[in-house]
């Protein structure tokens, strides 16, 4: 297997099983982190995770309801925050070297396709 990246407008999201430590990476047009191959794994299945919640508590609430969900893992915490179709997601890495980043609601669909393609978990 050879390493891919994936990436859209305002995302990006990659793998590289030959890498020593770092075999994942996250980021936006401005900014990216390297993380390792469980960091890459909690943080595909939290998102997957968000997107199922936001998707279910939809009929909860009303067209003009904002709502934040967060979850958590040993290695790190994400949240998204915004109306139950269209939200943006923040994250922070907990161990290690400590890192945060955020994407915009516009960029999180994308992400979320991409890191449910990116490699078989």
């Amino acid at each position: 297997m050879s390493k891919v990246v994936k990436s859209g407008s305002g995302w990006r999201i990659g793998w590289n099983p030959d890498a020593h430590i770092y075999k994942g990476l996250v980021g936006t047009d401005d900014w990216s982190i390297e993380l390792t191959e469980d960091e890459l794994e909690d943080f595909c299945r939290l998102l997957t995770q968000l997107s199922i919640t936001m998707e279910n508590i939809t009929s909860e609430l009303m067209d003009e309801e904002k709502i934040a969900c967060e979850v958590e893992s040993d290695l790190l915490w994400m949240e998204v925050e915004g109306y139950p179709k269209e939200y943006s997601l923040h994250f922070i890495l907990s161990k290690g070297r400590c890192a945060e980043g955020k994407w915009n609601a516009a960029a999180v669909p994308g992400l979320l396709e991409a890191s449910e393609t990116l490699k078989v978990f």
